[in-house]
């Protein structure tokens, strides 16, 4: 129900996913009857790849955080995230408001152990051809070193089962690359992840990301949220530019005719709704938000963010690369706490 859209974006969505992927069955949640007067618009016999789980209220894009929690306790989003915690669903997602979105599936969901903060993580195309892995991007806006120790754990794990490489490495972002660099706080966080065990690039600038100079860039949520909305600002801005020059005059337009392969392989690329589908990580359950303005195509991708998560175990992946850090800097702490023997000293 959610989504600058909603339903028009959200069901045609589903339904060609549900053509595409036999193997993947809906929970459509929301108001009944309006999903399904969607689905008849799209499908006279529409078949049995769905299920309407109806909810009376609605969390609006300007709803607070305390009136999503507190007094819409049937809405949508609440009964769409109580189905993973009931094991009614294996994953959920919306376009909805973000700030609600993830507050409801951390109340419903809880954190995994180890994790004080759930974090928003999505990936941006770089120019290798692949993607760079970012968070968080908005759920925290202040955090400490241990919180961007533990996004890095979490982005780490993302990228391996859902991205399946092996020992990814992460940056730090900061206004430099010299460790001399940044506050006190991203100097701590470098202190820790290089202790870590993780493969810890060192610090990043903000062209490392679509460099693809790391396969995980960690920052606060306040700045990742910045660096991703002027990303898709400078993108949406050289396109606009790229229209309006080949449409300046008559040899301009025969220009873009001519070059229009070269446009559409470079628009495919750097297309942001094929990167559409954040996952909120640390969470006791796979959760993705779409982007409020995804069309159909865009919201197609969150869904299927959704699935490969489920398919690669995210959530078994996310709870193991905790439990393997956390074990693995319990031994480092133990091993500096045991007494060496002193052969300099006396002998009884």
């Amino acid at each position: 129900m959610g989504g600058d859209v909603g339903l028009p974006v959200t069901v045609p969505a589903a339904h060609k996913f549900a053509q595409e992927h036999p193997d993947t069955r809906f929970l459509l949640v929301g108001d009944a009857r309006a999903i399904q007067a969607g689905i008849h618009r799209l499908d006279s016999r529409p078949g049995d790849w769905y299920e309407i789980l109806p909810a009376s209220e609605v969390v609006t894009m300007d709803d607070s955080v305390e009136v999503a929690l507190r007094r819409k306790k049937d809405s949508s989003m609440r009964v769409a995230v109580q189905a993973v915690k009931d094991g009614a669903a294996d994953a959920c997602v919306s376009a909805g408001n973000t700030g609600a979105w993830m507050a409801i599936s951390r109340y419903v969901l809880k954190t995994l152990d180890g994790i004080d903060r759930p974090a928003i993580a999505t990936s941006i195309p770089n120019q290798k051809g692949g993607a760079t892995t970012v968070l968080d991007l908005g759920a925290n806006v202040d955090c400490s070193a241990e919180h961007l120790l533990q996004f890095a754990i979490m982005g780490v794990a993302l990228v391996e089962t859902v991205d399946k490489r092996e020992n990814p490495t992460v940056g730090l972002l900061n206004i430099g690359e010299e460790i001399i660099k940044g506050n006190d706080v991203v100097k701590h966080a470098a202190e820790l992840l290089r202790a870590s065990g993780l493969n810890f690039h060192g610090n990043v600038e903000g062209d490392d990301i679509c460099k693809g100079t790391v396969d995980v860039v960690v920052c606060d949520g306040f700045v990742g949220n910045v660096v991703l909305k002027s990303i898709e600002g400078v993108a949406k801005m050289v396109a606009n530019m790229l229209r309006e020059e080949f449409n300046r005059d008559a040899l301009s337009l025969t220009a873009g005719l001519l070059s229009r392969p070269v446009l559409n392989r470079l628009r495919d690329r750097v297309d942001n709704r094929r990167y559409n589908g954040a996952a909120l990580l640390g969470l006791r359950g796979i959760v993705i938000k779409s982007h409020g303005s995804a069309d159909a195509y865009a919201f197609g991708y969150a869904l299927q963010r959704a699935r490969e998560s489920v398919h690669n175990g995210l959530l078994g992946g996310t709870t193991s690369a905790i439990d393997h850090l956390r074990q693995r800097l319990q031994d480092a702490a133990a091993r500096q706490a045991k007494p060496t023997n002193d052969l300099s000293s006396p002998v009884s």
